[in-house]
């Protein structure tokens, strides 16, 4: 037996419900895996709200990345043994193979070991961030030492992952924030510039910082009317990405600024890489090149057991969080 997290309705963080579940063996092209650790993304609290791009089918599991040991092998996979410690990289259904609990089944594709230097925790804060940021900023944006980059909402897992891809890479990040409270912790993270939103003009001040070019890339999980001043804030040919939809209200497309600066506007999701296997093989080698030359470190904001996951999800809803949250198991 084993305890796993489902939900039998949508609603707030009080729907996820721990229950009792026979263990069962992998499938073809599956592992099992031993979790030891859950790591907590704003796409599981949209699932859970009915407000994601896939729908849950009721009673659903839920969750993308957890870390732990491999435990069963489905026939036919190769390249794992018993015993091997790995993660999982989001790029599989969550209804079907949500990871939240005890134990975990996988696509055999989904799995990856992780640095023996990381603990189980920063095991589970590794492929959603950096895999989300490499793509826009790398695979797409050929981001270099050149370029300055603009990070609204940085303070979150993928936000922080962006400014150490930045860093690593010689660009200039510029970070926002809406509250002053985070201001030290972006500059501490590596942030080159930080803009508080609730007391500074975000597009005067990246005129100001960039003598008047702007952002040439603009990695954004707002979205909304918000668009409108990123396009303001953007370089001419500039491309935004809109990876979130932190906002929940319609978005204007700056047609007028887009106009007159040949802006592009690309909607994006990690699926995009994970999902060609070339992409996805390319992308994990950045990230473990980055996390053995110390440019990338998972940064934990706080853990949880298993039995808070409700509050774990309560507290990521609350945007207080400076890094990842991780549920321990």
């Amino acid at each position: 037996m084993a305890k796993i997290v489902r939900f039998h309705e949508k609603g707030d963080a009080d729907v996820l419900k721990l229950e009792d579940v026979s263990l069962e063996d992998p499938g073809p092209g599956e592992v099992r895996l031993k979790v030891e650790a859950i790591g907590l993304n704003r796409a599981e609290v949209m699932y859970r709200q009915g407000q994601y791009l896939e729908a849950p089918q009721l009673p659903s599991r839920i969750g993308y990345e957890a870390a732990g040991t491999v435990d069963a092998l489905g026939e036919g996979v190769d390249g794992f043994e018993i015993g091997d410690r790995v993660s999982t990289i989001p790029s599989f259904s969550m209804g079907k193979y949500g990871v939240y609990g005890e134990s975990a089944t996988v696509p055999a594709a989904a799995a990856a070991l992780y640095p023996e230097a990381l603990s189980a925790a920063e095991g589970a804060s590794i492929w959603m961030q950096y895999l989300t940021a490499y793509g826009a900023l790398m695979h797409y944006g050929r981001l270099n030492s050149d370029d300055v980059v603009l990070i609204p909402a940085a303070s979150s897992s993928v936000g922080l992952a962006a400014i150490q891809i930045a860093k690593a890479v010689g660009a200039v990040a510029i970070a926002t924030t809406r509250g002053a409270s985070k201001k030290p912790f972006l500059m501490d993270a590596g942030a080159d510039h930080v803009i508080v939103t609730d007391d500074e003009d975000l597009a005067e001040r990246v005129e100001e910082i960039t003598a008047g070019k702007g952002a040439r890339i603009i990695f954004d999980p707002v979205a909304g009317p918000f668009l409108e001043t990123l396009a303001k804030a953007a370089a001419p040919g500039a491309t935004i990405f809109e990876y979130g939809a932190l906002s929940l209200q319609p978005t204007p497309f700056p047609l007028f600024t887009a106009l007159g600066k040949g802006l592009s506007v690309k909607g994006y999701t990690l699926f995009e890489i994970v999902s060609d296997p070339a992409s996805r093989e390319i992308g994990k080698r950045f990230v473990y090149d980055g996390l053995a030359s110390g440019a990338l470190k998972p940064l934990i904001a706080c853990t949880f057991s298993l039995e808070e996951i409700a509050d774990a999800h309560r507290y990521m809803e609350s945007n207080e969080q400076m890094g990842k949250i991780v549920v321990t198991v």
